[in-house]
Parts: structure tokens; C-alpha cells; sequence
């Protein structure tokens, strides 16, 4: 008997030492962990900035497009010219173009004198000024035409530039930048314009989609306007766009 129970105790033995193949369970590999969705911040000096450089580039537009229609327009006083050359009538047009001109250029120095210095002089006074100056040294040389061409267009900064100083209603605001030259915008949605350069101003008026604004000026992302019936105000940025 003991034979037979020494070779079951080493059966036993050897069973717990190497177990079946099948039996084993195999390990569970490690889960990985899904990472949280990081919160996205605003820069809001990053869009501030983006903001600028859109005014900018509006901006560099209407120049562009007043540069052309300039040059448009000299191009239609040339052929003008070459039939007046002839024409005894022009020399008093071009004397009456500039007399105009020349009390136009006083009406606005006198309008930028009246802002008790705060706020600088519009840059169409400069320009129309210079334009009237060549005007008078085009008639001295009895180009009348040319000189007739460079009245009327400093006639016509100078008109710009009232309505420039005449938006201007209030003292100007602190960090207030103005355009160069007026903007031609419109409103892209309904829009509420208001009294000052920021959401907490009361609202002044309500404009539709698609009015036609004008803007003079900006302060960060908003900017100051004047609609069709040249009632004063500012707007935000994201409001307006390119007039077609």
C-alpha cells in the first residue's frame, strides 16, 4: 500500500507544478486612460489685434479705390481739356472753380479751429490745400482745364472733410484712431448703433441689414459712423462690412 500512495503524492506533486495549458487565464492587459478635452481659451488681445488689422485693410481699400476713381476722373478732365483748349469760357470757370475751392478750404480750417484744438486737423484740409495750389500754378501757366480739374477735387476734400468734422459731435474718445479717409460700409445684420465705443453705451438708434454707414474713426473693434441721415454714433466691427 505505501508504494501506491508514495506515487500518488508525486502525480499530485508534479500536477501543481506544470497545469494545463488550457487552464491558464491570461493577463488583462493595462486600459488606457481617455485624456480630458483641454477647456480652449480666447486671447482676446489676439483678437483685438485681428480686429485692427481688418480696419486696416478696409481702410487700405477705400484708398485704393479713391486712388483709382481718381484717376479715373483725370483721365475724363484730359479729354475735357483737349475741347476746352479753344474756349475762351474757361479761364473764368477755372477762376470761379477756385474761388469756390478756396472758400471751401476756409470753411473747414475754420470748422477744425472751432474743436478747440482736441482733436486733430482732418487730413482733407492738407490735401485740398496742396490740390488748390497746384491749381493756381496750373492757371498761371493758362492750363484753365487742368486748373479747373484740381479746383473741383479740392473742392470736393474739402466737402469730405466737413462731413468728417461734422460726425464728430463729441469730444473724441480715449485711444480714438481716425481713417485716413472716410470708409463707405453697410451693415451686415441688424445692428444696434450707440453712443459710445463699447456695449455698456445706451443705444442710439437701430439699423436694418444692408444701411450704408460711414466711418471715420475706431477705438479697438468699434467704430465711429454716421448713417444716411448723418446721424452720429459707433458700432461694433463684427456688424459692418464693405459697401459694394
Amino acid at each position: 500500500m505505501r508504494p501506491n500512495l508514495f506515487a500518488v503524492a508525486l502525480l499530485s506533486a508534479a500536477a501543481c507544478r506544470h497545469p494545463p495549458a488550457g487552464n491558464t487565464t491570461p493577463a488583462h492587459p493595462p486600459q488606457s486612460r481617455a485624456t480630458p478635452p483641454q477647456p480652449v481659451t480666447r486671447d482676446t488681445a489676439l483678437e483685438q489685434r485681428a480686429g485692427r488689422l481688418e480696419l486696416k485693410t478696409l481702410e487700405q481699400e477705400a484708398q485704393i479705390e479713391e486712388l483709382q476713381d481718381r484717376l479715373d476722373d483725370a483721365r475724363r478732365e484730359v479729354v475735357r481739356a483737349m475741347a476746352k483748349l479753344q474756349s475762351l469760357a474757361t479761364r473764368a470757370e477755372a477762376a470761379s472753380s477756385m474761388a469756390e475751392a478756396e472758400i471751401a478750404l476756409e470753411a473747414l480750417r475754420t470748422a477744425n479751429a472751432s474743436g478747440g484744438g482736441s482733436s486733430a486737423a482732418s487730413p482733407e484740409l492738407a490735401q485740398g490745400t496742396q490740390l488748390l495750389q497746384l491749381a493756381t500754378a496750373e492757371f498761371d501757366k493758362q492750363n484753365y482745364a487742368g486748373a479747373l480739374y484740381l479746383a473741383t477735387e479740392a473742392k470736393n476734400a474739402a466737402a469730405i472733410g466737413q462731413g468728417r468734422v461734422t460726425s464728430d459731435r463729441t469730444t473724441p474718445h480715449t485711444g480714438e484712431v481716425p481713417f485716413a479717409l472716410p470708409l463707405h460700409l453697410q451693415t451686415t445684420g441688424r445692428a444696434n448703433v450707440r453712443e459710445g465705443p463699447g456695449a455698456n453705451f445706451r443705444v442710439s438708434y437701430t439699423l436694418d441689414p444692408g444701411a450704408a454707414l460711414t466711418a471715420y474713426a475706431y477705438v479697438d473693434q468699434w467704430v465711429r459712423v454716421a448713417d444716411e441721415s448723418d446721424r452720429p454714433g459707433w458700432i461694433h466691427q463684427g456688424l459692418i462690412g464693405r459697401r459694394p
